[in-house]
């Protein structure tokens, strides 16, 4: 009886035993893993920086424009007749009052020659008409009537020889003649157009920019521009401003003028112009990576006493790199760049200061 009880007692103190040593090892595990956690959201995180210091900027804003032709027009005939003539090369220069297009004058030529008869026995009549009048053989009515008639036929004969220099069209401007619609021996309407005519030496950049800067464009301005394909730089200088905004798209239009004696510049191609605005002396510029967008606004993380601090900022213009902040940072704060999307609000930070 008493083994029994011996043995009872032995199996209750083990069970107890074992009871209590798995409630102390839970609590013992519960307790590293909430330290571990705690460790692990203090964890210091190494980032790169730099340290804001101000420096020279030219405020310049980066727009695109098109490049347009120094003057165009469209050729075409101020009368209808056969093309008997095309004294013009497809792609080829020609200079101002270079004759391009005949057309057919044979009938206005016989038209002429006709009016010019009847103007010479008019002339003749009035003449009689003169020393009769001197006479007093005719009335005043009678030598008004020849005078009148040979004036008419003079006139008639002008409006005839301005029909003949029309059968003739001639370039208004040297330029470049485009690729042509016709041939000879093709009846011509005024409305056909037979080629274009285009000069390219200046050419014009026309560009908008937004109207909370039309008060710092001004004429005789210079700018830079480049075009797809080419990282060559050209410079062109502002020659005229429209003197109102578009209300539909609240910008106001610019035109700049650009040598181009190569013939590189092609119109109807896009030009990306830099036009400077102005000049910052104590300019505070930061990388675009370290700028967050967020709801009502932007802001940066910056360090101070070894932890990140949240700044809102306000930005103005930017260049391919850097960032022009007008408010939010001041000389020697040291901006956070690379992991700022993870970073929060008092998280230790270790930072790698970086070379601008």
């Amino acid at each position: 009886m008493k083994l029994k009880h011996i043995i009872y007692a032995l199996l209750i103190g083990g069970v107890a035993a074992l009871v209590i040593y798995r409630i102390t090892a839970n609590k013992k595990a519960t307790a590293s893993e909430s330290g571990g956690k705690g460790n692990a959201s203090q964890k210091t995180a190494t980032v790169n920086g730099i340290i804001v210091s101000p420096s020279s900027y030219a405020n310049t804003l980066s727009i695109t424009g098109s490049i347009d032709a120094n003057e165009r027009v469209d050729i075409r005939s101020e009368v209808s007749g056969v093309v008997r003539g095309i004294t013009f090369k497809e792609g080829g220069r020609v200079n101002k009052g270079q004759v391009l297009l005949k057309i057919d004058d044979s009938e206005l030529r016989a038209q002429l020659s006709q009016a010019l008869t009847k103007q010479s026995l008019a002339a003749g009549t009035q003449n009689r008409a003169s020393q009769l009048l001197a006479k007093e053989a005719i009335s005043q009515e009678e030598y008004d009537i020849a005078l009148a008639d040979l004036r008419s036929l003079k006139a008639q004969t002008q409006l005839i020889r301005a029909q003949l220099n029309k059968t003739q069209v001639r370039a208004p401007f040297s330029g470049t003649v485009g690729l042509r619609s016709t041939s000879e021996g093709e009846y011509l309407t005024p409305t056909t157009i037979v080629a274009s005519l285009v000069d390219t030496d200046p050419i014009k950049i026309t560009f908008s920019v937004p109207e909370k800067y039309a008060s710092k464009v001004k004429n005789n301005t210079k700018i830079t521009f480049t075009i797809s394909g080419s990282s060559r730089k050209y410079n062109a200088t502002i020659y005229a401003i429209e003197p109102q905004v578009e209300t539909a798209t609240r910008t106001l239009q610019l035109r700049a003028r650009a040598a181009n004696p190569d013939g590189s510049l092609i119109p109807g191609s896009f030009a990306n112009i830099a036009l400077p605005l102005n000049n910052v002396d104590k300019a505070l510029l930061i990388p675009s990576e370290a700028i967050i967008p967020i709801q009502n606004g932007k802001k940066v993380f910056i360090t101070s006493k070894g932890k990140a601090k949240e700044v809102m900022v306000e930005t103005s213009t930017r260049t391919e790199k850097d960032v022009l902040i007008t408010s939010g940072l001041k000389q020697g704060d040291t901006v956070l760049t690379t992991g700022v999307m993870t970073l929060k609000q008092g998280n230790p930070v270790k930072v790698i200061i970086s070379k601008k």
